[in-house]
């Protein structure tokens, strides 16, 4: 089980347990009772979403919390809805595997930042409440709120879609979008609970989709996670863009709204750094992590931004958190020119990122010596999130512990094909140091 920025993450039934859900929602309960807020709660479409949702609800309103369903929801609308006053609960393991499931907690709209999650670990007694709360349904016009940002836009540029919902909590709501925005679209994958893919479209080829794209002409395909809030997009020759392109497509159109400031965390492509600093504009760098890129933003009063792994799209002002419906619209609203422009900025770099198990108990020590390992090759070393060595302008390695699993994340960026060799080299000596320190 993992506990960090992006939620607490385990296998459901085995070291995600019922006991382990109540704690851990009773804690929050506690923690929110003090600000007075009521909690609005969701799920993504997992077979265990269901079960645990109504096991949640039940220890929120023992604590004496008032919740508000929205039942099968999208993530980004829990957080917007939350804004207002409210917490927020989604029953979600994002993109990770069916067996897997977990707990996303909202607070004023956001998702807990790193110095707030030592409540979750709290040995305390809970304190016994004076009263339960209560449960009722509700609906929201987040899609509306999505429509409304590029409305304008989108009705001077239709185009031809392809969606995959991956059976997920998108499902029901990507279509209303797309028609209130006036396109014209084929789904895929769009009854909840049913998909022929796995909940992470950034690890799928999508060849479905990239059918379906080519097969009709259309302008782009668009697929989602289980919780909609991660976004893969593929161009108009049926090819899978990277998540880096993605968040650059959006940058772009954030640009041509007036937006100047920008947070990217670390492990970002170049390519947006180039883009950003080529329009003017000023980037700050975060730790990955979605609540790491936010809080960055609040920080530095920046207007947009995102990871550029997850192809995670932040805009504070509409939602503080990853929002793949929001950057489905902005996409469709860029003109082919901007599209085009974008593409070959980002075709200049070449990113490789992949994943070595390694266990959490020797992260940090794993790290310190890499570091010494990287110095000896790199203009500038980072310690920002694990290490990261600057090798020149044009090439970068990061090796950081992940958020939700027991893995290394290991990534290399450069502007050409030396970008592979330069992964298997580094990879090699993560490797090496692995074996003597475990």
């Amino acid at each position: 089980m993992k506990i960090s920025v992006s939620g607490i993450r385990g296998v459901y039934g085995s070291d995600l347990s019922l006991q382990n859900i109540s704690r851990f929602v009773r804690l929050f309960a506690s923690s929110i009772t003090k600000s007075g807020q009521d909690c609005i709660l969701a799920c993504d479409t997992r077979p265990s979403s269901r079960l645990i949702f109504q096991f949640v609800a039940a220890n929120l309103m023992g604590q004496g919390i008032n919740v508000y369903n929205l039942g099968v929801a999208p993530t980004p609308m829990v957080f917007r809805e939350s804004r207002n006053n409210k917490a927020g609960v989604v029953i979600t393991a994002s993109h990770n595997p069916l067996h897997w499931n977990g707990l996303k907690f909202i607070i004023y709209g956001r998702g807990l930042f790193e110095e707030e999650l030592g409540f979750l670990l709290d040995e305390t007694p809970l304190p016994t409440p004076d009263k339960f709360g209560t449960s009722s349904a509700i609906t929201s016009n987040y899609v509306d709120e999505v429509a409304s940002l590029v409305s304008d836009e989108c009705a001077r540029n239709k185009v031809k879609v392809g969606v995959d919902l991956g059976g997920g909590a998108a499902c029901g709501y990507c279509n209303v979008l797309l028609k209130r925005l006036g396109h014209s679209f084929y789904s895929i994958n769009d009854i909840q609970g049913i998909s022929s893919r796995s909940p992470d479209p950034t690890a799928e080829e999508l060849n479905e989709l990239r059918s379906l794209v080519s097969s009709n002409n259309l302008d782009f395909g668009f697929a989602f996670d289980l919780d909609g809030d991660r976004l893969v997009v593929i161009d108009n020759k049926g090819q899978k863009l990277s998540a880096d392109s993605t968040l650059l497509l959006c940058i772009a159109r954030a640009i041509s709204m007036g937006m100047k400031k920008f947070v990217s965390s670390v492990d970002t492509s170049i390519s947006i750094k180039r883009y950003i600093q080529q329009n003017g504009c000023s980037l700050y760098y975060s730790k990955v992590g979605e609540a790491n890129v936010v809080k960055t933003m609040l920080d530095t009063g920046s207007d947009a931004g995102g990871e550029g792994s997850s192809a995670g799209f932040v805009m504070p002002r509409f939602n503080m958190c990853r929002d793949g419906f929001l950057a489905s619209a902005i996409i469709a609203s860029l003109s082919k020119s901007t599209v085009d422009e974008c593409l070959a900025i980002s075709s200049q770099y070449l990113q490789v990122r992949s994943v070595l198990p390694v266990n959490s108990s020797v992260h940090i020590k794993l790290i310190d010596r890499l570091t010494d390992v990287l110095k000896a090759e790199s203009s500038e070393i980072s310690n920002m999130d694990g290490v990261k060595a600057i090798v020149d302008d044009d090439t970068w390695i990061l090796v950081r512990p992940s958020n939700t699993e027991d893995v290394l994340r290991i990534s290399v960026e450069s502007k050409t094909e030396k970008s592979r060799s330069l992964f298997n080299d580094i990879r090699e000596k993560v490797q090496s140091e692995y074996e003597k320190v475990k």
